[in-house]
């Protein structure tokens, strides 16, 4: 069933839109062709008939959506400098020789020499350069728990055979020590015609949406949609604030992160009345509610819908709306952290102020107060 003329305000509340920031000489020529739409952005019409295709699945993403299909992760966990340091991350996703690295040409990599050949490869041709350089970026891509790893390997590939093609070299590594199956990704920085394989925030969003449609064409649902689509407010964390917080709970270490001790600051100076929240709160709220609007209208439409699975959609769309209705933020759990240590000091002090009760004896000691 089409939207109409409301399909273009619905795919906007499902997939983000990126804007170019010009930040320094590396990035403007890619900033450039972005702006203008020249070069790997020019309009094509290969290009043109699958942005009509991707409007036309805006009600499937919909339905993925408010049904709460799993959602993929891919990230960059780090940038490798030096064949020495880049040696140390292939023998570690390795697991020291224990999982086999597979290459872009389905071969594998066991023996520690050939690791470190292949780190040596990929960091000769940057010898020109000054300083250190980036000799290969790490990704990571992962599944939720019960997912079947082989698929997730697959998909992997075929994903990076799309986004990075024979361009640039890259080893394959599956991981399935934990509950999350997830497959590392390390992509050689340097290309064959020079450039630098360097994935920004709208790259990665794009492994995301390859990542996921390779995973549903094996029989996977899967979805790649921004926080703000399924009503989500809390942003992920880095890979080394992951640790070091796995460390604190296991009892490794004791000493809070700098992270979280300013965030608690920060939240105790709201709590107070001595500052306020940060302004991207407000406007992730505000945009909570510009897309929960272009829900209903969607839902609307699939209501005067014939097929029954088009109303039966707009009722999961609502039920999706009414268990979302307002979105938390990292700053406003810790705030509300922060409120009730406020209000059991406040407790606490009112105590202390009452008055003595004639009934006790004089000298009696007060009841002891568990901190």
């Amino acid at each position: 069933m089409p939207f109409g003329d409301r399909e273009d305000e619905l795919w906007g509340a499902l997939k983000p839109s990126f804007k170019p920031r010009l930040v320094s000489d590396p990035n403007i020529r890619y900033a450039r062709h972005l702006v203008n739409g020249t070069g790997p952005f020019a309009a094509r019409s290969a290009a043109s008939s699958i942005h009509a295709s991707l409007r036309g699945s805006a009600k499937a993403t919909l339905a993925r959506v408010v049904r709460r299909t799993p959602e993929v992760l891919v990230k960059v966990t780090g940038r490798k400098k030096g064949a020495k340091h880049l040696a140390a991350h292939l023998d570690y996703i390795g697991r020291h020789g224990d999982i086999p690295l597979e290459t872009r040409d389905g071969e594998f990599v066991a023996t520690k020499d050939d690791v470190q050949q292949i780190a040596d490869e990929w960091s000769d041709a940057l010898y020109w350069r000054r300083g250190t350089t980036v000799s290969a970026v790490a990704m990571v891509f992962s599944m939720p728990a019960g997912t079947d790893p082989e698929t997730v390997k697959q998909a992997v590939r075929e994903t990076a055979e799309r986004m990075i093609g024979d361009n640039h070299d890259y080893l394959m590594a599956l991981h399935t020590d934990t509950p999350r199956p997830h497959v590392h990704l390390t992509v050689q920085a340097e290309g064959l015609n020079r450039t630098r394989f360097d994935p920004r925030r709208e790259d990665l969003f794009r492994f995301r949406e390859a990542f996921a449609e390779a995973l549903r064409s094996r029989g996977v649902e899967a979805e790649a949609t921004p926080r703000y689509t399924r009503g989500q407010g809390r942003a992920g964390t880095s890979m080394a604030l992951t640790q070091l917080r796995a460390r604190i709970r296991s009892g490794a270490s004791r000493q809070p992160t700098e992270t979280d001790l300013r965030q608690a600051r920060e939240a105790m100076q709201i709590a107070l009345g001595k500052a306020e929240q940060p302004a991207f709160v407000s406007k992730t709220r505000e945009r909570w509610q510009d897309t929960k609007q272009r829900y209903e209208v969607a839902a609307q439409q699939l209501d005067r819908s014939a097929d029954h699975e088009d109303r039966k959609l707009a009722r999961d769309v609502r039920q999706f709306i009414q268990e979302r209705a307002s979105i938390e933020t990292l700053p406003d759990r810790m705030l509300r952290e922060a409120e009730a240590r406020v209000k059991v000091a406040q407790e606490r002090t009112d105590q202390d102020r009452r008055p003595p009760d004639r009934g006790v004896p004089r000298g009696t000691p007060p009841p002891t107060r568990r901190r």
